[in-house]
């Protein structure tokens, strides 16, 4: 029997979603974020898959090319992992 692939992180998730919805609100698609960013197509589906750990600089890529601030991106996670809420009471 083959192997299973181990569980994406679940972080990673909740990061590709994030980095995908703040895409889909700003109307892009995978191809024009990856222009926009200056990553490659694939590995941006990777990204929101959570099926690959950006690096920093990835993370900084990406927030340019949604025109957002990095914290965007990721602060949700760990008011996830504490149980918080966000100010505005989104998650």
């Amino acid at each position: 029997m083959p192997a299973r692939e181990p569980s994406p992180d679940p972080r990673l998730l909740s990061l590709g979603m994030q980095i995908r919805r703040l895409r889909e609100e700003r109307g892009y698609s995978l191809e024009e974020l990856a222009e926009r960013s200056d990553l490659s197509f694939r590995g941006l589906i990777y990204i929101e898959h959570g099926q690959r750990s950006p690096s920093v600089l990835t993370l900084l890529d990406i927030a340019a090319g949604l025109d957002v601030e990095p914290g965007e991106l990721v602060n949700h996670i760990a008011q996830e992992e504490s149980g918080k809420s966000a100010p505005d009471g989104s998650r």
